[in-house]
């Protein structure tokens, strides 16, 4: 069995996994914290971009 892990924390995913797209590709993290976080981390690097 392939067992898939959070985007940001590398905790196991189970049933209660969240879907996110960040920069046009989607993921899976295991909780709001962490979506929060990919969202946050994706518009520091997008200000820094510009």
């Amino acid at each position: 069995m392939d067992e898939k892990s959070c985007a940001a924390c590398d905790c196991k995913l189970d049933e209660t996994a969240i879907t996110v797209t960040i920069g046009g590709h989607v993921v899976e993290v295991c909780c709001e914290e962490c979506a929060q976080s990919l969202r946050e981390a994706k518009a520091s690097a997008l200000r820094t971009e510009g």
